[in-house]
């Protein structure tokens, strides 16, 4: 086990987790309890001995309808090989627009009392003898056009349909029937209204592949790449996407095909925060820059604005409102915090007045306090009611600000707008995603039961590799109490066997458990601790506890290298990019750089070690190199060549960016003999793990998430957890490491009381995004605070109590006095 976590790791499952809610339709319905390989009494035969079932839909209906009742088709066909025939059939349809199901309605053959009038919800149900010469069908029925679809996407996924299967070549297994159970399976309405992915700094995979091998044809990113978005988000029952926007991008809205596309597949569009009215700023604005002033330039402003709304206005969308600069910047004009409040309050007045003329006053809008915007709306900002406010994390996946009482009471209500991928400082992450689906559960999770439950966006970066992250958080955003009252493990575990395969799925999801939990103490893109423009200087690790670091990645890797012969040969693409690139990148992006850094240490001391330790550090550079050659020009054919790009990719954003990392020049043979030397100490030290602490109310266990893959977590304020500790003779100090969130809202300290042998110690943390602490916590994935004095050994009783919903503990460390807290 990695030495830097001499803690057991625990795996037992989260406890206290909220329960299963009721739905308004009812308990939905689990695959693999309603879809069988072999018949059972009453089941509606979809595929067997050749021939599917009919599929049919009403040419009244949504042209969504039809694109996802062909894909259904498709998708019967790939699993079963069978043909469309025989008397069987599937009426896919929306109320009121199909008009075979509108008559099962008025007979009373269908109950649709709570389907009329839902949000995105939908029936499926055997039906006998609906019809004339039909002796059976099997009715997808939905509340609206993407309900609809949503049923037809949803046998897809149980007969066995990834909604990865065209952006993980997850290839659907054979299966030789498919059988539907006899009764009703209820779904929706989800959690959260609009939820949906922000395709972002795609400059280094989204565009030159798309370019390159998608669609050279037309410029990126255009119909033939965004119409398996589309599909994608409706298979993962999404409905919203913010389109990529850099300048390297040509504007969504530039090709009018892509809008149409996207109404076609019932997508809302929006834009991010830096994009009011839809306009993409960067490719749009022709004007001199200065001149997206709105103080100097209103009528110009406007115009601009208004061109958007009439040429969109047919058109499903979510309309983000307000001003910032040309693209992630401050807004051009106001000087001071009171006049950037009354120049966007006219901002407001202005953009609903052209909505309003354009018909669209009832449409959706949305407003994003993001970077010095959030100042600006604590300077006492007032947004309309109706306007839903979106509320962003810190770019780290840690949120800033949760809705208070008259947030939540809001006309609009609240939203949240959250990263897996980030340009930006201190560091950004681009190449793997690493965000653990246990920080998505407990961020998001708080973020609902604040109040933030109209709009969740998820920025995906360039979507691969962030497929299981954007899988979970839209899942959860889907139905948030069922999903985040299931394990972590058991999630990845399920997602695994649809992905991966079912004879490995449990294995699969150990790997993922510990790629999530090795990579959250250091992300590889963060494999330097000194930020852009600061003197360079090493990691706070010794090599005997980076070799344990080492030694846990490579355990990861023999355990991918053993699974991976098991997986099906259809699989081994899917295997390889879900699972495979990562892990072995990861590894060997640490190899690379504590090898490295290993050889600059013992350069003059042992010079054969430091050689070994050079070559090391070169063959894991170029194992690297060849992982991602093999997946942009190997995988699947060559299809996502220039998908994939170690960061950093190249010198632009330097200041934002990792230091590419110096790998030793070394052409010689290790010398045979190298100076003796001993073995290298470590500072020892002991603490109590979050298992270790009985907890009372107010206090829970997180699964999935920190060093030791779990964590103590304040649920409401005033409880105590209480724990005993047992310390070696002599004299230490005492550590308490923090989870880098915030309490409800960025600035406020977080605030907590640790109480040894009944004397306090009140600790309040200051949280303030930007400041060197933030910066050094992000990084680090915790905030380590040490206490005052010193704890002689003998044993002691420990309690914690927290004054802030946002405390969650990782451990209660004790070192020798004098060792150096980083070092653990």
């Amino acid at each position: 086990m990695e030495g830097l976590y001499l803690f057991r790791l625990l795996r037992g499952h989260a406890v206290g987790l909220i329960g299963l809610a009721a739905f308004l339709l009812g308990t939905p319905a689990l695959a693999e309890e309603w879809v069988h390989d072999r018949a059972q009494a009453g089941d509606f035969v979809l595929a067997a001995r050749g021939q599917a079932a009919r599929i049919i839909t009403d040419a009244a209906d949504h042209d969504v309808v039809r694109i996802a009742a062909a894909d259904l088709r498709r998708d019967i066909a790939t699993v079963s090989g069978a043909s469309e025939g025989g008397a069987a059939q599937v009426w896919i349809g929306t109320l009121g627009r199909h008009a075979a199901i509108d008559r099962l309605v008025a007979a009373k053959r269908i109950d649709v009392g709570k389907l009329k009038g839902a949000w995105e919800s939908f029936l499926i149900i055997t039906v006998d003898r609906p019809a004339p010469g039909v002796p059976r069908a099997l009715v997808i029925v939905g509340s609206d056009r993407r309900g609809t679809a949503y049923g037809a996407y949803e046998l897809s996924r149980a007969i066995g349909v990834s909604p990865w299967h065209w952006w993980a070549d997850v290839v659907p297994l054979h299966r030789d029937a498919l059988y539907v159970a006899k009764g009703v399976q209820r779904f929706g309405p989800p959690s959260v209204k609009y939820r949906g992915m922000f395709l972002n700094d795609e400059d280094w995979g989204l565009v030159p592949w798309a370019a390159g091998s998608q669609a050279p044809n037309e410029k990126p990113l255009g119909p033939k790449t965004y119409r398996h978005v589309f599909e994608l988000l409706l298979r993962l029952k999404a409905n919203l996407l913010w389109p990529a926007m850099h300048k390297v991008t040509r504007p969504f809205n530039a090709d009018p095909a892509n809008a149409a596309l996207a109404d076609r597949y019932a997508i809302v569009m929006g834009s991010s925060h830096a994009e009011p009215m839809l306009r993409n700023n960067v490719g749009e604005w022709t004007a001199p820059a200065a001149d997206f002033d709105y103080l100097k330039n209103p009528d110009g402003v406007r115009r601009y604005w208004r061109e958007r709304v009439t040429a969109n206005a047919a058109y499903e969308s979510v309309w983000t409102l307000g001003m910032r600069g040309i693209h992630d910047s401050g807004m051009v004009g106001p000087k001071t915090v009171e006049e950037q409040r009354a120049t966007l309050e006219r901002i407001f007045a202005d953009q609903r007045e052209m909505l309003g003329k354009a018909g669209l006053s009832g449409a959706p809008q949305v407003f994003t306090p993001y970077k010095e915007v959030l100042d600006v709306y604590r300077a006492g900002l007032t947004v309309p009611d109706d306007v839903t406010l979106m509320w962003p994390d810190d770019n780290f996946g840690y949120i800033r600000h949760f809705p208070d009482a008259a947030e939540r009471a809001r006309k609009g209500g609240s939203g949240v707008y959250y990263h897996l991928s980030y340009l930006g400082a201190p560091l950004s992450y681009l190449w793997l995603s690493t965000t653990p689906p246990a920080l998505i559960r407990q961020e998001m999770g708080r973020a609902w039961d604040m109040g933030a439950q109209t709009m969740w966006v998820v920025n995906v970066g360039d979507l691969k590799p962030a497929e299981l992250g954007t899988d979970y958080f839209l899942r959860l955003a889907w139905d948030v109490e069922r999903v985040r009252a299931e394990p972590v493990d058991k999630f990845v575990e399920k997602w695994a066997g649809e992905t991966i395969g079912a004879a490995v799925a449990e294995p699969v999801a150990a790997i993922l458990r510990d790629y999530h939990r090795l990579n959250f103490a250091r992300r590889p893109e963060h494999l330097q601790w000194y930020r852009p423009g600061e003197k360079a200087r090493q990691s706070p690790l010794t090599m005997a506890q980076a070799d344990a670091r080492l030694a846990a990645f490579a355990a990861m890797e023999a355990a991918v290298g053993r699974i991976a012969p098991l997986v099906a040969p259809e699989r081994q693409d899917a295997f390889f990019e879900l699972v495979g690139y990562p892990v072995r990148a990861s590894a060997a992006a640490n190899r690379r750089f504590f090898a490295a850094e290993a050889h600059d240490r013992l350069r003059d001391g042992d010079l054969a070690e430091a050689t070994r330790r050079g070559q090391v550090a070169q063959e894991a550079d170029a194992a690297i190199g060849a992982l991602t050659r093999r997946y942009n020009r190997d995988i699947a054919g060559g299809k996502w060549r220039g998908m994939m790009a170690v960061e950093p990719a190249d010198g632009q954003w330097r200041s934002y960016r990792l230091i590419p990392p110096i790998v030793p020049a070394l052409d010689a043979v290790v010398p045979a003999i190298g100076p003796a030397r001993g073995p290298i100490e470590t500072a020892s030290w002991t603490g109590v793990a979050p298992r270790d602490f009985v907890t009372g109310a107010g206090w829970r266990l997180v699964d999935g998430l920190g060093r030791r893959g779990e964590m103590l977590a304040a649920s409401s304020i005033g409880g105590q957890a209480k724990a005993a500790v047992t310390l070696p003779a002599g004299r230490w100090q005492m550590i308490v490491d923090l989870l880098p969130a915030y309490a409800d809202r960025d600035g406020d300290p977080l605030r907590l009381t640790i109480g040894i042998d009944g004397v306090d110690h009140a600790l309040t943390v200051p949280r303030e995004t930007g400041s060197r602490d933030w910066a050094m916590g992000v990084l680090d994935n915790r905030l380590s605070l040490p206490l005052p004095g010193e704890v002689a050994g003998g044993g002691h009783d420990l309690a914690v109590s927290a004054s802030d919903s946002g405390v969650m503990i990782e451990a209660v460390r004790f070192l020798p006095v004098e060792a150096d807290p980083a070092l653990h």
